[in-house]
């Protein structure tokens, strides 16, 4: 279509408004009577023969409305003209910022989960300066470099630190431990990912009560600003691991509301989001991107469950009965396992591990819809946790879904975090007052290296956050 013809529809409806308002005045203005009418009506079509006369008054009264007619057709005209030159303008500037998001997420390549150490914290001590000086030292800092990662996601339970009613006013001695994390991780020059991932009680007050979303967008906008002088390029924001949301349309809302919060407490970092349900793949597919291209979206994969968290005690109750499941799968080789489940309907969940047959192609099948997702809305992506609970997996089946996995991923060009450094889904064995040890299977399956011998002795470089 034409700018002419807009312009000409456009016009021709804006004008009809003051059209009606000048019908309905001469309607009631009843000036003449009816003979007075028809005599107007008699001595107007006896001038229009003579260009000397000039129109009776009706004529000119819809000759006025034709210029008010002209007027909103060239006001209009500009107005699209300006918009469309506007537009123009606009969209360089958005392809700028969504290329700078595609740049920093080539920082989160290959990376590390960094748990239990400000979030998950197990020790009987709890958030103490005692756990955060020895749960994860510089030595496992320089190690994790070593291997191959490029960066870390740092977990980070906002829950020590939030005080209700006034969510900015950050604790100084909690936050300068949280600093000396960080200091350590830009350190080495790997980027970090700051992490909130707060218990499933934080998590259900955001989805029933407003008043906690609102009091968590004033915490995160105070801890953005407090680094907000960091390297954009190193240092990310993740709003929220695993929000536990049913409700789809509440999580876009409570999202977008808690990005803006960030943005205005650190303008120039990247932010990355999720969708609901514990941030899973398919709800990913059902986001709309939000209105801010500096933003990097992330999904987690543990398909197959019955797999990846076969033995995990606080998983479904039967999958602690299971221990080295085979992967891939097929119909045959899951017999014996489907023997360890005494019921027989969760004995149904193994056999069906077993039809589903899971392996590479499956997967790929899966990761290619996200990549699609992303490739459609042209934003970057991260899947920043997956892994296999190892204490009851068979080595050898454990790392060849990590490598299937890690091989999908990087076939999409998708950046991925393992789940995680120390602790139940390992990529080291860490034992008390021992310097941990790289698991060697683990590494090779992430197509990682192993590092020469660890040095205790190595100091880092000085880094502020």
């Amino acid at each position: 279509m034409s700018l002419d013809s807009v312009d000409h529809r456009w016009g021709a409806a804006a004008s009809r408004a003051p059209l009606r308002r000048i019908a309905r005045r001469a309607a009631t203005k009843r000036r003449y009577s009816e003979p007075q009418r028809r005599h107007s009506k008699l001595a107007c079509a006896s001038r229009r023969s003579d260009h000397r006369f000039r129109p009776c008054r009706k004529e000119s009264l819809f000759d006025s409305s034709a210029s008010i007619r002209r007027r909103v057709f060239l006001a209009t005209r500009s107005i699209l003209t300006v918009a469309i030159l506007l537009t123009f303008a606009i969209a360089p500037a958005f392809a700028q910022d969504a290329s700078l998001a595609h740049h920093r997420a080539q920082h989160l390549r290959h990376g590390i989960n960094l748990s239990e150490w400000f979030a998950q914290v197990y020790d009987p001590r709890g958030y103490t300066k005692e756990h955060f000086d020895s749960w994860t030292t510089v030595a496992d800092i320089i190690l994790i470099k070593q291997m191959g990662f490029d960066h870390v996601r740092l977990s980070v339970n906002p829950q020590p630190m939030f005080r209700r009613g006034q969510a900015d006013n950050l604790p100084p001695e909690y936050l300068a431990y949280l600093d000396n994390a960080v200091q350590m991780i830009l350190a080495q020059n790997l980027a970090v990912i700051v992490d909130m991932h707060p218990d499933s009680d934080f998590k259900d007050k955001l989805m029933k009560e407003d008043s906690s979303v609102e009091q968590f967008e004033d915490f995160w906008r105070a801890i953005a600003k407090h680094y907000a002088n960091t390297n954009p390029d190193l240092v990310f924001f993740e709003i929220l691991n695993e929000p536990e949301f049913r409700d789809r349309y509440r999580w876009e809302g409570v999202q977008s509301r808690l990005a803006m919060a960030i943005r205005e407490g650190a303008p120039q970092h990247t932010i990355i989001v999720a969708g609901a349900n514990w941030s899973s793949e398919n709800d990913l597919l059902f986001m709309e991107p939000l209105h801010d291209s500096n933003i990097i979206y992330n999904f987690h994969f543990y398909d197959p469950h019955i797999f990846s968290h076969q033995g995990a005690t606080w998983s479904t109750n039967f999958q602690h009965y299971l221990n080295r499941l085979p992967y891939p799968s097929t119909p045959e080789n899951v017999q014996a396992s489907t023997a360890q489940i005494p019921d027989a309907a969760n004995r149904l969940s193994v056999i069906q591990y077993g039809l589903d047959r899971w392996n590479r192609d499956r997967m790929d099948t899966l990761i290619a819809q996200a990549a699609a997702w992303g490739k459609r809305w042209n934003v970057p992506l991260t899947c920043n946790e997956f892994g296999v609970y190892r204490r009851t997996a068979d080595a050898e089946a454990r790392a060849r879904w990590l490598s299937d996995m890690h091989s999908v991923l990087e076939k999409y060009e998708i950046g991925w975090t393992m789940w995680d450094y120390s602790g139940g889904f390992a990529v080291v064995v860490k034992t008390k007052d021992q310097p941990a040890a790289p698991d060697e299977i683990t590494i090779k399956a992430l197509g990682l290296k192993i590092p020469p011998p660890f040095s205790s002795t190595a100091t880092p470089g000085a880094a502020k956050p």
